[in-house]
């Protein structure tokens, strides 16, 4: 499924209006019909009792969405106060258009009117500024919620013991329904604009768009629901250079758990993960579990001599080989029998590590798939390699396409340094966010490049960006928790030996990740996650059998 930025949402838009397939105010219309409905639905009808809503209408294409919820919810037996924003004679025709619309049944009050009609409605509509904000809420809205809180307190109806600089929570967020984005959020970053508003239902258009996937975009949405508009059939331009960015959301692997019934374990492929010294090991062995537990045919664990026995001593499944440094290390990766090479979990940081990163880097080796995390980055990072300057040049010469990187956000900040202080360089990573900044460090590393996060980025060479988004019903919280991302570097590894491509193994990894979490739930440790992933692979192995009409 795509994830739209704003501008290719509007290149839909406008190819559906070019078609003569609808015109803007029919999609207006159709708009907050979608709304109206979703809202009859949250609060369902009392004969005792009218439904009141108050509806907060912005000066843009987003306020005329909310005239049109107004009239909608008017003309089903709704109480109905709708409150304006901005001067109605700049208002573009579509929206001024909805505007007259509603005035047949009702004013249009200001905004400040919200302390007044706010206390006792039973939906707050936010239909201020959708996506298309491109600065800081008006002031006049935040002295509205701030005022609207303080009546609260004041009349006794909060209990709660919020605390003053928390407006966004006064009114109950469940009754607040956002119209495609809360007002402040930033649909194509994720980020807020100043401040935003909370909404407890967020409902937008045609497509789920980058904000509400990313950063602060969950959290503020609430439950995200995409209403159909009419739009079917038509698709940005991507060839466009303002439209050419595919940002996907992944989706279950279709072949991750198939394994030929006649295969023998050599044929899905050998992971080598390279552990530190004495005392040091658990993070690898997790790494090492999740290597085998995804599928791969072998799993070794290289360690130096001084960890030889601590490793014997918890390894069974897994086997173990002495590396004694960078040249065992070449030599062991000569032999051509590992395909995908695990470092950094609990490597240790400093000159040693970064030996061994050369050795496993070198050009004879190119056959070998490389994950690099924890460790191996920060050690990267402390070199003059790890620099946004030569970070390009450096993974350019030690064959890059064969790399995938799994940092953290704390990791990637300090490998990539250039992209301190709003994300790049450049006026457009600014305005992207962190999917862009991933999205570049690709392409000039020519890496693939996992950021980690409950809204995991995941960029390579070319121009299709992936999230795989842990939130909504698909959060799993309980991943933050120490060793989560050894176990996702071993899952990449080990479908890398398998013969994914980086970029395949990295999204696939990342989304069976997410998943085991979601399925051990509160309380999880790291040890349980590859547990977890031979029912997720049996369950994705059944459906895949039952597509082909096979017996599961």
């Amino acid at each position: 499924m795509l994830l739209y930025t704003t501008n290719q949402m509007r290149a839909v838009e406008a190819a559906a209006i070019a078609a003569g397939a609808v015109s803007g105010r029919e999609l207006m219309e159709r708009a907050g019909a979608a709304v109206a409905a979703e809202i009859a639905r949250l609060v369902p009808d009392s004969r005792s009792t009218p439904r009141r809503a108050v509806v907060l209408c912005g000066p843009g294409g987003n306020g005329g969405d909310g005239y049109v919820v107004a009239r909608l919810l008017a003309q089903a037996g709704w109480r109905v106060a709708a409150l304006g924003l901005g001067d109605p004679a700049k208002a573009p025709p579509d929206a001024a258009d909805a505007r007259r619309g509603w005035e047949a049944l009702g004013p249009v009050r200001p905004l400040a009117d919200l302390p007044l009609v706010g206390p006792g409605a039973h939906v707050i509509v936010d239909a201020l500024f959708g996506g298309g904000l491109t600065r800081p809420l008006p002031a006049e809205v935040g002295a509205a919620f701030d005022a609207l809180f303080d009546a609260e307190i004041e009349a006794g109806e909060n209990d709660c013991d919020l605390d003053e600089s928390a407006w966004s929570d006064a009114f109950p967020t469940q009754w607040r329904v956002a119209v495609d984005a809360p007002s402040g959020l930033c649909l194509d970053t994720g980020r807020t604009r100043g401040f935003a508003l909370r909404a407890g239902v967020t409902i937008t258009f045609h497509a789920p768009k980058v904000g509400h996937y990313v950063e602060k975009g969950p959290d503020l949405c609430g439950r995200l629901l995409v209403a159909d508009i009419g739009l079917e059939g038509f698709t940005p331009d991507f060839s466009q250079p303002t439209l050419r960015r595919r940002i996907d959301l992944t989706e279950a692997p279709t072949l991750a758990a198939v394994k030929a019934r006649d295969a023998h374990k050599y044929d899905h492929g050998h992971v080598l993960v390279l552990v530190g010294g004495a005392g040091r090991g658990g993070a690898a062995r997790l790494a090492a579990r999740g290597a085998l537990r995804i599928g791969a045919g072998l799993v070794t664990v290289g360690a130096p001599p001084e960890a030889m026995a601590e490793n014997a001593a918890r390894l069974d499944a897994i086997m173990l080989r002495c590396v004694d440094g960078p040249q065992a290390l070449s030599d062991l990766l000569g032999e051509g029998r590992v395909h995908a090479l695990v470092m950094g979990p609990g490597l240790g940081v400093g000159p040693a590590t970064m030996a061994l990163l050369e050795a496993a880097l070198a050009p004879e080796h190119r056959a070998v798939s490389l994950v690099l995390d924890a460790d191996a980055l920060t050690t990267l990072a402390q070199n003059e390699h790890g620099r946004i300057d030569d970070i390009n040049s450096w993974f350019a010469v030690h064959s890059g396409a064969r790399v995938v990187l799994t940092p953290h956000m704390g990791e990637f900040k300090r490998l990539f340094s250039g992209f301190e202080d709003g994300w790049g360089p450049e006026s457009y990573a600014r305005l992207f966010g962190k999917v862009v900044a991933v999205e570049q460090v690709a392409q000039m590393s020519g890496c693939t490049v996992l950021l980690k996060g409950p809204d995991t980025v995941i960029g390579s060479t070319g121009d299709t960006v992936s999230v795989s988004a842990a939130v909504y019903d698909r959060a799993a919280p309980w991943l933050a928790t120490a060793g989560s991302g050894d176990v996702l570097a071993g899952m990449i590894g080990g479908l890398l030996a398998r013969g994914w491509r980086p970029r395949d193994a990295a999204a696939d990894a990342a989304w069976l990740h997410q998943e085991a979490g979601r399925a051990l739930g509160p309380g999880l440790i790291a040890e349980d996650i590859p547990e977890a992933l031979p029912r997720i692979l049996r369950r994705l192995a059944r459906r895949y059998a039952a597509s082909f009409g096979a017996a599961p």
